[in-house]
């Protein structure tokens, strides 16, 4: 562990300590952003009202929109002068939404992916290949400062040019990877497409993040890459990365920094909280960010948590994996479907390729979807490189019963030749919306 100290507290200990950060916190937005004063005012609420951390949820919630609406500066605690670092969303589906960081808030944010890297495997002196995107995403750059506190050789190389990352692979050694899972995928297809020989590969673990991904998924890289492959957890409006990760002893939930994030999980259409185990939108409130502190922030993920002691000796609460995002679940045909729902199942599914994408489009008044799968090269092979070859055929049948079993809903398939989808250099495309009169895609 890289903060024993903080990762083993007892519960008592550190609800001890998340309410005294808690107070703090509620004082400093209290007094220095007029957004959250006006919005305890409007409840009779003062930051001394809240004597427990059950008294929370007499606050508001705080959501995207919040943030849109006071662009850019309006939720800041700090003034400008004191800020050192802004980070922010790219505004491709919406007003951008802006974070801030002080000098200690990136110190803070330096040590908390220093503790991510030690759960996932990693050590000071490790190279460590960082292929997440540099720029207003917060991926590169947290992931970054995080290993270079830890004590790495960072390689920065950032996302794209497939080619070149596996060439410094060979050449740099790292045994840490970091990128988003799709990518990492493209990147362990490339390798074997390449001819890269396994000595090449001296790769040991691999932190993933930044989209939702299938236990399947998991499998996946770890065989094609021969490591361990871990979640990581996090949101610019939070932080960025480092707000959670799995650890390489258990896979087994993703352990919440509790010593600066407070965690609730509530039902998304109510927002009444839901019992530990209970799948529900995460709710986060920093504890210790100063130039940009949020309360009760409606992440729009979908997760559980548990506060079970982990294999690993950590004691801090635990999420699951998140299934999916509130906007973006489908409704097809009537029936909510989650992407990773269809993700889990194609990839236990044999003939296919970990690609796919789901084109939505309207079926009269509902919402419909064509789903487009691949081929894997064995499979096509055996098929006489015949996509109308009866095995192709028998594949459409088995692919739409799975679905059928484990979405109950019928989903239209398109099965294509090896390597014909979109590959990853970044975030996957999963979701193209045809239904409206300019398609948008979503990420």
């Amino acid at each position: 562990m890289y903060k024993p100290e903080m990762e083993t507290l007892s519960t008592e200990q550190m609800k001890a300590l998340q309410l005294g950060r808690l107070q703090t916190t509620l004082n400093r937005v209290y007094n220095n952003v007029a957004f959250y004063k006006k919005r305890f005012d409007e409840r009779n609420i003062k930051p001394e009202h809240v004597r427990s951390l059950e008294e929370l949820a007499l606050l508001p919630f705080t959501t995207k929109q919040d943030l849109r609406d006071h662009y850019p500066y309006g939720l800041f605690a700090e003034p400008i002068e004191n800020i050192v670092r802004l980070h922010g969303s790219t505004g491709t589906s919406g007003k951008p939404t802006v974070v801030a960081y002080t000098k200690n808030d990136i110190a803070v944010w330096s040590e908390l992916i220093a503790r991510a890297i030690v759960a996932a495997g990693g050590k000071s002196g490790d190279v460590f290949h960082n292929a997440y995107g540099y720029g207003l995403f917060t991926g590169g750059l947290g992931l970054h400062f995080g290993a270079e506190e830890l004590g790495c050789t960072v390689v920065p190389i950032s996302g794209g040019n497939t080619e070149r990352q596996i060439l410094a692979i060979q050449d740099f050694k790292p045994r840490g990877l970091a990128c988003t899972p799709s990518y990492a995928l493209n990147i362990a297809e490339k390798m074997k497409e390449m001819g890269v020989p396994s000595s090449d590969n001296t790769l040991e673990y691999g932190i993933f993040g930044a989209e939702p991904w299938s236990e399947e998924m998991r499998e996946a890289l770890e065989g094609l890459l021969g490591i361990k492959a871990v979640d990581i957890y996090g949101l610019s409006e939070i932080m960025g990365p480092g707000v959670s990760i799995e650890c390489c002893e258990a896979q087994d939930g993703l352990h919440i920094a509790d010593d600066h994030f407070l965690v609730e999980v509530i039902d998304p259409d109510t927002m009444e909280p839901v019992d530990e185990g209970v799948d529900g939108e995460l709710v986060f409130t920093t504890l210790t960010k100063e130039a940009f502190p949020v309360i009760r922030y409606r992440t729009g993920d979908i997760a559980s948590i548990t506060r079970e002691k982990c294999k690993c000796g950590r004691t801090t609460t635990r999420m699951s994996r998140v299934k999916g995002r509130t906007d973006d679940m489908m409704i097809i045909r009537g029936v909510n479907v989650f992407p990773s729902e269809i993700e889990r199942t194609l990839l236990q599914i044999e003939g296919l390729a970990p690609h796919y994408q789901i084109h939505l489009v309207k079926n009269g008044v509902l919402d419909g979807a064509e789903l487009h799968v691949e081929l894997n090269d064995e499979f096509y092979k055996a098929a006489g490189y015949d996509l109308q070859d009866e095995k192709v055929h028998l594949l459409e049948e088995k692919i739409k019963r799975e679905l059928k079993s484990a979405c109950l809903v019928t989903i239209q398939t398109v099965v294509n030749k090896p390597k014909s989808l979109p590959r990853s250099e970044g975030k996957a495309v999963r979701i193209i919306d045809h239904r409206k009169p300019s398609p948008i895609t979503l990420t």
